[in-house]
């Protein structure tokens, strides 16, 4: 099986050619593994000028430069300036977390049946998929036009899941400054599985402060309630008129300080809003009223988790920057935390024979 599931995914990267936009790509050897491997890192360029680095150790989107109203570019990307950084701890900057993002209350799910007990890394529970996530692994490559795709097969038992997981993510940039991320995946057992990019974004630059006036629109008055520890109770409540309700704009720092339950649970925003309708859809859209650069999310995926680095408590970044307290904000698109512990979400079972497709697109531009 383990044979297969190599074939599989040669296969899968070997077919990957991407479209006939005219970007461009560059690779370049960006380090080393503590094991001595060679780690790579891709650029991507396309005609407008908008420049894109990914790199192969955890899938991580090392930077992202777009331009502001006036044609000044800006990296709107928090991250490193070297490897170091992504291969030492970190909050996750803009790497694929899986096998499982997000939450998995008490480390604990059941599957046909079978109880199976992953890796705790947050207290009690998982978060992003345990002590050596998809974040802490080197990903096989394949380059095309516009893109790079990205491959790795988790075994069976790794961090505690069941069956031997083919994963691929590819990264494409578009002439019309869309970065499309789209993931596919197949097991040869019965699985859990939910994927997601975690890029920090500030629309102003990276390390130019912090995101409190960025003017935030999500389309949807639904969350999934949590309990102290930000795991679901199972509950899809409605939060119309709330501090968290963002159906029309608002800036991010506007309401959230507020003596708001599910605020202080989360120390700020860090909410799974449920999107509603199927197939490609908007989550979300964002812009720095400074700059001028807006950014559009569209997903595949039955929700998005909107996280404001409450947490984030002097990492040194890039070029010498401090990233402190609400200094980036994420919108990771992604089905529901701690589905397999509640049936009535959206499945998360993936079993042989199925295929995981996902796809999300991040579009810049300025007004």
């Amino acid at each position: 099986m383990r044979r297969h599931a190599l074939a599989t995914l040669f296969l899968l990267l070997m077919s990957f050619s991407g479209s006939s936009v005219a970007a461009s790509v560059e690779t370049s050897v960006w380090g080393k593994t503590p094991a001595g491997e060679d780690v790579k890192l891709f650029t991507l360029r396309n005609a407008s000028g908008m420049e894109v680095k990914i790199t192969n150790w955890g899938a991580y989107i090392v930077s992202i430069k777009v331009a502001d109203k006036n044609g000044k570019f800006a990296d709107v990307a928090l991250g490193f300036d070297t490897l170091d950084g992504y291969l030492g701890k970190n909050p996750f900057f803009g790497c694929i977390a899986g096998r499982y993002a997000n939450r998995i209350g008490h480390a604990t799910f059941k599957l046909d049946g079978v109880e199976y007990k992953v890796t705790a890394n947050s207290g009690k529970h998982q978060l992003h998929g345990g002590m050596e996530g998809f974040d802490k692994k080197l990903w096989a490559t394949k380059v095309s036009r516009d893109g790079v795709m990205l491959g790795y097969i988790s075994a069976d038992g790794e961090e505690g899941y069941p069956g031997t997981l083919e994963c691929t993510v590819s990264y494409r940039l578009t002439d019309d400054n869309a970065l499309e991320i789209s993931y596919r995946a197949g097991t040869d057992k019965p699985t859990v599985l939910n994927l997601t990019n975690h890029c920090y974004f500030n629309l102003a630059g990276e390390g130019s402060g912090d995101i409190l006036g960025h003017q935030l629109t999500i389309p949807t008055e639904f969350i999934t309630a949590t309990d102290d520890d930000l795991i679901p109770t199972g509950e899809i409540v409605s939060i119309k008129g709330t501090p968290l309700d963002f159906t029309t704009p608002h800036a991010i720092g506007e309401r959230i300080g507020a003596d708001f339950k599910p605020l202080i649970q989360g120390i700020g925003y860090d909410h799974n809003y449920v999107l509603s309708g199927s197939g490609m859809k908007l989550a979300a859209t964002v812009k720095d009223p400074a700059s001028g650069r807006v950014m559009t999310v569209r997903t595949t995926e039955p929700g998005v988790q909107l996280y404001t680095g409450n947490h984030l408590n002097g990492v040194p970044g890039k070029g010498g920057h401090i990233y402190a307290k609400r200094h980036g904000f994420c919108l990771e698109t992604q089905h529901y935390p701690d589905s397999p512990n509640h049936s009535s979400f959206p499945s998360v079972i993936l079993r042989p024979g199925e295929m995981f497709n996902s796809t999300t697109i991040y579009q810049f531009s300025a007004e």
